[in-house]
């Protein structure tokens, strides 16, 4: 997966295949984000991770992540379960 950034520097993914990594349709993936049930955020890398970004997109108890270059390429991403406390469980 490539992400790209925008303008005004948001990262801009590609729906389709965000929708895959849930599970789902893009259409359902899409319809859920228009509901307000699609959370991200963004975390700039600090001390020997500076220019890389953690991007977190969750999803109900579903949570994915992923590790980007400065070149906006995913160097590492995982799909983890959060559990009703908000704590991450997974790899």
């Amino acid at each position: 997966m490539h992400i790209e950034r925008g303008p005004n520097g948001d990262f801009i993914l590609e729906s389709g295949e965000l929708a895959g990594r849930f599970g789902l349709s893009g259409e359902d993936f899409r319809q859920r984000i228009r509901q307000g049930l699609v959370k991200s955020m963004v975390e700039r890398g600090e001390a020997e991770d500076i220019g890389t970004c953690r991007l977190s997109v969750r999803l109900g108890n579903r949570l994915w992540r992923a590790i980007l270059s400065n070149e906006g390429e995913v160097r590492d991403e995982a799909m983890t379960f959060v559990r009703g406390g908000g704590r991450v469980r997974g790899p």
